[in-house]
């Protein structure tokens, strides 16, 4: 071991990973020591370190975030270890000139904030509504709107039984933000409250049942993209018991820390969910620094207000609104509140919110 590793570490190279777009059937070698000049990639810098390069060979044409702190468990791609050699995360100051610059937009007769790109901010309360027996539901997010990758649908249930609701061949993870009953998915049963996660695998049909004083509000994430929810006559005897659990709820001792920042992973790959992910997480008051992602993503605000900035534009948010973040979309999540602020999000295709760059 060199001198410039004395605690068997290697150098970080930079937090934030580094995008790139590798080329189908061609070999990289990833620098771990981070001592190259030529980063990500290794140029011979590693020699007297005890540190190695990381093959890898591209099976197509894809982009990836590659590790630049060089202390990512999963070699060569970051897997958000970044996030955590930190205290603090990092954060940008929203009275800077260059924000305060940076025009405000507001709720348009669609119920929506239009932000850069097909980011948006809606109110569901001023989203249109349709009805199908006790179920009120409004389209939030679909094709429409700017979506590639994932559609999403407010549900709101009165009291009694809903049709039986389905989305064919898709991933279905709704949200519980309030209210109490139980969920029939194919021939079982699961009770449920607020809040929590429940997932739906592809072809399974489900029907809600609201036993309490108030309404069900659910937010349904479909994965890939669906249009409108489709009815049937009856339940399917389709229950993939391979997966048994199909709820969760908040459970501090799984809470994952991001520097100052907390996240829960519910709905995942525990769960059977390989490509679609569900988190809840809390945020202190703070602008978090502009970043992008390679999925795409619907983020739930459960509790607090802010503020949310894209490149030239930025919109209000407060407690209820849904916000969708576009495949690569930069964008900076603002706290404005003392107590900070709780939201609940679904990426897609993910599995790790904590990776971003």
């Amino acid at each position: 071991m060199s001198e410039s590793h004395p605690e068997n570490l290697p150098k970080i190279a930079r937090y934030k990973p580094y995008y790139e777009e590798l080329e189908a059937d061609k070999t990289y070698f990833w620098c771990a020591c981070g001592l190259s000049k030529n980063q990500p990639y290794c140029d011979g810098s590693h020699q007297g370190t005890g540190f190695l390069p990381v093959k890898y060979k591209a099976s197509k044409d894809e982009e990836v975030l590659l590790c630049g702190c060089k202390h990512t468990a999963d070699a060569p791609f970051c897997d958000g270890t970044h996030n955590n050699l930190k205290d603090e995360y990092d954060t940008d100051d929203p009275d800077s000139p260059e924000n305060k610059a940076i025009g405000e937009v507001h709720t348009g007769d669609d119920g929506r904030a239009r932000l850069n790109g097909s980011c948006f901010v809606a109110s569901l309360d001023k989203l249109e509504q349709q009805s199908q027996g006790n179920l009120n539901w409004a389209a939030v997010i679909t094709a429409e709107q700017g979506a590639k990758y994932q559609s999403v649908f407010l549900l709101e249930i009165a009291a009694g039984r809903t049709p039986v609701i389905h989305f064919a061949q898709r991933d279905v993870i709704l949200l519980l933000t309030q209210g109490q009953g139980n969920i029939n998915i194919s021939s079982q049963t699961f009770d449920i409250k607020s809040i929590s996660g429940i997932y739906i695998r592809p072809g399974e049909k489900f029907r809600l049942h609201n036993t309490g004083p108030e309404k069900l509000v659910i937010i349904a994430a479909v994965c890939p993209l669906a249009n409108t929810p489709e009815f049937a006559d009856e339940l399917a005897a389709n229950f993939n018991h391979e997966y048994p659990q199909r709820t969760i709820g908040i459970d501090q001792a799984n809470q994952q820390p991001m520097a100052d920042r907390f996240f829960q992973m519910l709905v995942d790959k525990t769960m059977g969910s390989t490509s679609v992910t569900q988190f809840i997480g809390d945020i202190p008051r703070s602008k978090a620094a502009p970043h992008r992602h390679l999925y795409e993503e619907t983020l739930v605000i459960l509790g607090g207000k802010g503020c949310m900035w894209t490149e030239s534009r930025k919109a209000w948010v407060k407690t209820g609104d849904v916000i969708f973040l576009p495949r690569k979309q930069l964008h900076s999540l603002e706290c404005t509140d003392i107590d900070g602020m709780t939201l609940a999000g679904v990426i897609y295709p993910g599995d790790n919110p904590a990776i971003n760059y």
